[in-house]
């Protein structure tokens, strides 16, 4: 095993269906090697991953802990122990992209920078910053809402609000839903914004079904139906 710092790792995983190389520097793999204990939002989908990143890594070696949306925080305190007590580097996997943002990783995250425990971030992609580059709207000032409520008029309400802070605050809002949605939420926004709004659709980013759109709304009524459906999507509204 190779000799690394102790610290807590934040290791970014792929988006989607994409080769290792085409999106993750080279040295996360020399940081993945020295590295035995592991907090995962999944298990099995981190074990893939590791295979993928270095099929040398000796998985029967290590050591994983799950912490998802379904985890109780009051059961974490030990998380990290081995990093706390032993002086043992330890990295956190996320499902997707870059762990902590929009990710349970940030609860251990949390608990480490109130440690004073060193906190490590690597290099990778997150689509949501990847989606504010290709949009061609505002990269000044932008904010990520996550998921909007699901029940319609809910949906439609808080689509109109963030809509008015992109035209009064000048800024880009984002937010996600889950990629079986995704038809049905363009659907909504198209329904709740005025026509001179611009939208960005970003899908399956860094993946071979990639597709970044931005239209006015009015333009977006005149298309075919993007192809987004059940892949991990991104939506941004902006100011014309």
């Amino acid at each position: 095993m190779e000799k690394i710092e102790p610290a807590l790792y934040l290791i970014p995983v792929t988006l989607g269906e994409t080769e290792y190389q085409k999106v993750l520097p080279e040295y996360n793999k020399k940081i993945l090697r020295g590295i035995k204990n592991f907090i995962v939002e999944n298990r099995r989908s981190a074990i893939r991953f590791l295979k993928l990143a270095d099929s040398s890594i000796d998985i029967d070696s290590l050591e994983f802990l799950e912490l998802n949306e379904h985890s109780d925080l009051a059961r974490i305190s030990n998380y990290l122990d081995p990093l706390l007590k032993k002086k043992l580097p330890m990295g956190i996997i996320s499902e997707a992209g870059c762990p902590a943002v929009a990710d349970p990783g940030a609860a251990v995250v949390e608990m480490a920078q109130k440690k004073n425990l060193k906190v490590v971030p690597l290099s990778g992609p997150s689509s949501m910053i990847m989606a504010v580059m290709a949009s061609g709207l505002n990269g000044q000032s932008f904010a990520f809402n996550g998921y909007l409520p699901v029940k319609p008029n809910e949906r439609a309400a808080k689509i109109r609000q963030l809509e008015n802070r992109a035209w009064n605050e000048k800024q880009t809002q984002l937010f996600i839903e889950a990629p079986y949605r995704n038809l049905k939420m363009l659907e909504s926004i198209l329904n709740s914004c005025r026509n001179e709004t611009l939208v960005c659709v970003a899908a399956g980013l860094t993946t071979e079904q990639e597709f970044i759109k931005t239209l006015s709304v009015a333009e977006w009524k005149k298309s075919n139906e993007p192809p987004i459906n059940k892949l991990p999507a991104i939506f941004l509204i902006y100011r014309s």
